[in-house]
């Protein structure tokens, strides 16, 4: 079985096999190391990625606040006004109220799911960690 390969990141080198036991565990201690290091590096990355994608929705929502108070401000002026012809005025301004909230709802909404914990873990991470477990196992082998 070969060992699993990872973009942008040298191999390891192949074991000699005429080396000695201080040399292997040198080999060793300086190839975990390493590998300790690419994964944090990994796990920096892709946490900072899911940092952005946390901003972004937090930034959604705002917008999607502001959009909804504008709305409710207008519509709420010039839908009283315009259905107050119809209906009696208050009638006009819980009916425009209900419309404007609920768009707000909405959109605040689709920025709220940004932040679920099921966005933030960090996949890649926890894959190349099984994966370099999986090389392990096949080097004491």
């Amino acid at each position: 079985m070969q060992a699993p390969r990872r973009e942008n990141v040298e191999p390891f080198p192949t074991p000699k096999p005429d080396r000695s036991i201080a040399g292997l565990f040198s080999d060793l201690a300086r190839d975990f190391s390493r590998l300790f290091r690419h994964e944090i590096d990994l796990a920096k990355a892709e946490l900072s990625e899911k940092a952005s994608a946390l901003g972004t929705g937090g930034a959604m929502m705002a917008a999607g606040a502001l959009v909804a108070w504008a709305g409710f401000l207008v519509l709420l002026a010039a839908a009283v006004m315009g259905l107050s012809n119809v209906v009696e005025p208050w009638l006009a301004a819980v009916i425009v109220g209900v419309v404007v909230l609920v768009i707000g709802g909405i959109v605040a909404l689709v920025g709220k799911n940004r932040f679920k914990a099921d966005n933030l873990v960090p996949r890649r991470t926890l894959r190349t960690i099984k994966d370099d477990a999986e090389w392990a196992k096949e080097q004491v082998r």
